[in-house]
This record gives C-alpha cells, structure tokens and sequence, in this order.
C-alpha cells in the first residue's frame, strides 16, 4: 500500500451496527481476490445488504479498480433501488476513496461510510461473507481459467449463498 491513508473526513456512519431496518438501507462492500492459473490473482468486488445478509451485487473481473467496485454497484442497484441516504460501507482501500468510486455513490445517494484502517471488525459481515467464500468454494477448488472461476463463483452466490445457505444472524433462514 502506497504510505498512511488519510482517514480524516472519512467518517465511519455505520460504526459495527450491522442492524438495518429495511431493504436497501445499510451496503457494506469489499474486494476479494481469488487465484486462477490463466490470469494469477482476480478480484471479486462484492456489496451485501445488511438486512437480508444477502450478496446484491457483485463484479469480478482481473484488475482491481475503481472500475470493478462501481459494476458490483451498478448491479446491485439494477435489483432495485437503494433507499434515499443509504449508507454503503467500505475499507479505506484506494479502490473505495478514488474520485470516481466517491462521485458514482453521491450521485446515488448513498453516504460513504469507512472502516478504520486495520480493523475488520467494522466490516464484518463481509470479513464473514469472505471467510466463507475462501472456505467453502475457492480454497477446495483449482480454477484453470477466468471463466471456469467466474461460474464457480456466480454458482456460489446466486445458487447457494443467497439461496441456501442460512444465517444465524437473520434468524437460521435464508436470504
């Protein structure tokens, strides 16, 4: 990483309250990265809805840029509308500071909220949406090519996460 990020300005709205009230009112969002002998290292960027704990949108591609955070937005709001100053929460990483990333999400509404540097507990959500990701899929799995990856993870969130899989959180159902 390039030095200190600085975190003045860069308030932390959600502050580990992970409750939301409704759909489409508390995003938090991260990248991933997930090797495949094609390309080495890809990148899942992903945003989560905090009520229904479900995957909205996400977006994986072999550059992590602003680029790929602003697609996982994109398709997330392509499955509905975000409610009106909807907080979307992200690490300090430069994907998520980059002007581009911040004018796409003023542009929407969303107020940016960001964990403090170092410290995943203020994403932790994600960290668990990762953590199971890497356990269940991609550290069992050898992906030869992008694409073998790409549907591997598609399957695994559309398929399985956000349909199967239950969360203690949200009371043992389903998203």
């Amino acid at each position: 990483s390039k030095g200190k990020v600085d975190d003045t300005n860069k308030p932390n709205l959600l502050a580990q309250n992970f409750k939301a009230e409704g759909l489409r009112e508390k995003l938090v969002s991260d990248i991933t990265y997930i090797y495949t002998k094609e390309k080495g290292w890809t990148y899942l960027a992903i945003v989560m809805d905090l009520y229904s704990m479900s995957i909205i949108g996400y977006s994986y591609g072999d550059t992590m840029d602003a680029e790929l955070v602003i697609k996982a937005i994109q398709n997330a709001r392509n499955k509905g509308k975000f409610k009106a100053g909807a907080i979307f929460h992200s690490d300090l990483g430069s994907q998520y500071t980059s002007n581009k990333v911040e004018r796409y999400l003023k542009e929407l509404d969303l107020k940016h909220s960001y964990s403090k540097k170092g410290y995943p507990y203020d994403n932790a959500s994600m960290e668990s949406f990762n953590a199971i990701l890497k356990k269940e899929e991609v550290n069992v799995n050898n992906y030869e090519t992008f694409e073998e990856a790409k549907l591997a993870i598609f399957e695994f969130i559309e398929s399985w996460y956000n349909n199967k899989r239950i969360h203690r959180t949200i009371g043992y159902v389903t998203p």
